[in-house]
């Protein structure tokens, strides 16, 4: 090599040293090395190597997201629904953190006809692929590059990205109806309309029949909930960068979660939800007359852990089976479990169900109401006969809302061991739930399930219709997000109302709506039966859990029931609003002057208090067919 080519070999190498040292001074490397070592000879580790990879980690670049997957899989009764894995950059490499599986908002039809089955079907089969183009396509450039333990960042952006779908939605529906109108208004020979019927009878009189008049009007069902189509990818995103959030920190998803709802003050105790167990089925499904218990549920006692209350729930479902079918062995049992993963019976009187619990724990030695509680998940929406303004809670037995009042007062100084009602009446029946809440609610709790649903989405909007009760069933469904459920229970920690996490009907084996009920402090969980793989898997979760937080020292002990006197409340304030001056009535505001409540608002009234929710978006029901 020619003399002047050495010379600049050597100058461009020594560039490189310059460069090379520049670049790791820059980052630190000579200290960080220097530290290392030095701490690592003290320590003399077994794994060398691995002890220096541990040190330097704590160095590396927070994991960013890099890459969504969904996929449409089987729930646990084999109808579609959505799970979603996210990849993020670790350590320059990419690497699948976690997939979780969503539930589908939809509930499972009994005893429908195959053109509603059919009708379900699609709709399902379109929301999961509506959600697959979402995830894989357009939401996975827009979480990339963000961190998951960002998760107020990627609900706000979830948020936004769906308020833009319902005003997509809502474009496109404006549009059809313009054309709609327009074909309509197009000219066509048409001919004239008669006002007559094909019978020859003029519209709307119907002869020598008299009109049949409910005793007295009951208030209209309100419209389904609209479910924009697709919008399960948004939940099911959110959960799934909550669960990647926890993985990366090695933390379990219900501390980190506990976590977020404190604003990151680790709290010292956690208490594990109280499950409901749902032992019998007596619903409209069933074979006897009885049709208003959907669900019967056992609950343990709070002085017992969750693992003693399952164990002894399991003692009473075994002699439940017995009691069923003395004779049976284990595949014709099998035949009698449902899709909420109990037994299913039929039964002929409100008494017969509770008559079977009484045998079944005086079998094994045990006292309903002090060993184990019961609760009624009562379903009333599934029963009214609107034709009649009445709920039909047997064959032929119809009763009005003031006579389903009476009924369940009566049947809880029966058997005062029902501890809790869920969905005794319709949401639109305000007036008789106030009444039960009053009549009852001192040792009861009066659970709204499908009046719930309306608050599923939460946030901002008050004037959704919440009927007055102890408390809420919570489905995570849908748009719902992982910051709306924080927000949600924070609201109803301290003013008296007892948050329950619920699964759908259709479950999945995705264990964590447990995670979910823990980290937000929920009082109850409500699970199914002890029965099928993905209701299981929720209770093994939930023993596991308990025997960590035990192990950690960090397991608060079961508080004792709290109920709410809604009467003495309501004479307080009556009392309170008695011993207010009179006001004079110059001293009225004008008709000038600002509304004490405007016009348009409607607070939500829970256990006396108003509920205050935020919601990123209102949806428009005109919108969704």
């Amino acid at each position: 090599m020619e003399p002047g080519g050495e010379r600049e070999l050597r100058r461009h190498l020594l560039e490189l040293r310059h460069q090379a040292a520049e670049y790791y001074r820059s980052n630190e490397v000579p200290q960080r090395l220097e530290e290392a070592l030095n701490a690592t000879f003290y320590l003399r580790p077994a794994d060398l190597y691995g002890h220096l990879a541990n040190y330097f980690s704590k160095f590396s670049k927070p994991p960013v997201i890099c890459k969504l997957i969904g996929r449409k899989v089987l729930d646990g009764v084999g109808r579609p629904t959505l799970e979603v894995e996210i990849f993020c950059t670790v350590k320059n490499h990419e690497k699948s953190i976690c997939s979780i599986v969503v539930s589908s908002h939809s509930e499972i039809l009994e005893n429908a006809s195959p053109e509603a089955i059919d009708a379900d079907e699609k709709e399902r089969n379109d929301s999961i692929n509506r959600a697959l183009e979402w995830v894989n396509g357009s939401l996975n450039e827009m979480l990339r590059d963000l961190q998951p333990a960002d998760q107020c960042k990627v609900d706000e952006l979830l948020g936004e990205y769906f308020a833009k779908k319902v005003e997509e939605e809502k474009e496109r529906k404006e549009i059809e109806r313009e054309e709609q109108e327009a074909a309509i208004s197009a000219p066509a020979c048409v001919p004239a309309l008669s006002a007559v019927t094909p019978s020859g009878k003029k519209k709307g009189v119907k002869l020598g029949k008299k009109c049949s008049v409910a005793e007295k009007p009951i208030p209209p069902a309100e419209p389904i909930e609209p479910v924009l189509c697709g919008s399960i990818a948004i939940g099911g995103l959110s959960l799934a960068v909550a669960k990647t959030g926890a993985t990366i920190n090695n933390t379990p998803l219900y501390l980190h979660l506990a976590l977020m709802k404190r604003d990151q003050d680790l709290p010292k105790e956690l208490t594990v939800p109280l499950p409901m167990v749902t032992l019998l089925s007596c619903g409209k499904s069933s074979s006897g007359k009885l049709k208003l218990m959907k669900e019967v549920m056992l609950i343990p006692p709070t002085e017992l852990t969750v693992k003693q209350g399952t164990e002894r729930l399991l003692e009473i479902q075994k002699q439940m089976m017995r009691l069923l079918d003395p004779v049976a062995k284990g595949p014709s049992v099998l035949k009698r479990i449902s899709h909420l993963g109990c037994l299913i019976t039929g039964c002929d009187s409100l008494e017969q169900p509770l008559i079977l619990m009484q045998t079944a724990c005086r079998n094994l030695g045990l006292e309903l109401g002090i060993d184990v509680h019961l609760a009624i998940n009562c379903a009333a929406h599934e029963l009214l006969d609107y034709t009649k303004g009445k709920y039909e809670i047997l064959t032929g037995t119809l009763k009005s809302p003031d006579e389903m009042v009476d009924m369940y007062v009566d049947l809880i100084n029966k058997y005062p061991s029902i501890i809790a009602l869920v969905d005794p009446l319709r949401k639109e029946d305000g007036q008789q739930w106030s009444n039960i809440c009053n009549a009852v609610g001192s040792r009861c709790y009066l659970i709204a399930e499908d009046a719930a649903k309306s608050i599923s989405k939460l946030v901002e909007d008050q004037n959704i219709n919440v009927p007055k009760c102890s408390g809420l069933i919570i489905k995570y469904t849908n748009q719902t997000k992982i910051s709306d459920l924080t927000e949600l229970t924070r609201l109803l920690d301290g003013q008296k109302h007892i948050a329950i996490l619920g699964s759908p009907a259709g479950e999945s084996s995705d264990d964590s709506l447990v995670d979910l009920a823990v980290g937000l402090g929920a009082r109850f969980i409500k699970l199914g039966g002890l029965s099928r793989g993905e209701r299981v898997t929720k209770y093994n979760r939930l023993l596991a859990i308990e025997e960590e937080l035990a192990k950690n020292g960090t397991l608060r002990s079961g508080e004792n029931h709290e109920f709410v006197d809604f009467a003495e409340e309501a004479e307080t304030a009556e009392e309170l609003l008695d011993a207010l001056p009179p006001i004079e009535q110059d001293s009225w505001p004008s008709q000038h002057s600002q509304p004490l409540l405007a016009q348009d608002q409607n607070p939500v009234s829970l256990c006396g208090s108003t509920l205050h929710l935020n919601e990123a978006t209102k949806m428009d029901p005109s919108i969704f067919p």
